[in-house]
């Protein structure tokens, strides 16, 4: 598993890498869609530093909690382009109504960075803990349940 996590961290932050380069690119079209409170511009220039502070956090940090972080934001990318791609519920709070039912290719490659990033960080975050829960509190790998001590 040793090389597993390296593997694994690629294409996470290369899929986070194309989510910010599009939300970066693309945020200036979408500031005049606007509430009284924030733009949709501004929320794309939000995804890109938070893709951004994440690729970079998969990439030199290498913790649980950067990877944590990382999928958070790639999932909640993901999820909204996908509300409001299929679904109008118009302005929610301080959002504006981001609807938009097409699909175009800039919208297709930040949907496949996104769900990249999460396919290869699901297993860095999730088997960390499948791993910490078969080890003993010193660290070291628990013994078989036939063998512990009542």
């Amino acid at each position: 598993m040793a090389t597993a996590p390296v593997v694994l961290r690629s294409p996470a932050a290369a899929g986070l890498a194309v989510d910010a380069s599009i939300h970066l690119a693309l945020a200036h079209r979408y500031s005049p869609v606007a509430s009284s409170v924030v733009s949709e511009g501004a929320l794309f220039r939000v995804e890109a530093v938070a893709a951004v502070l994440a690729a970079l956090l998969v990439v030199f940090w290498r913790h649980r909690a950067g990877d944590a972080f990382a999928w958070v934001t790639a999932a909640a990318g993901l999820a909204a382009i996908l509300l409001y791609r299929y679904a109008d519920p118009g302005a929610l709070g301080p959002l504006p109504d981001m609807y938009e039912p097409v699909w175009f290719a800039d919208k297709v490659w930040a949907v496949i960075g996104q769900a990249a990033a999460l396919a290869a960080l699901t297993p860095l975050v999730v088997v960390p803990r499948l791993l910490l829960a078969r080890h003993a509190p010193d660290g070291h790998p628990a013994p078989p349940a036939s063998t512990r001590r009542k």
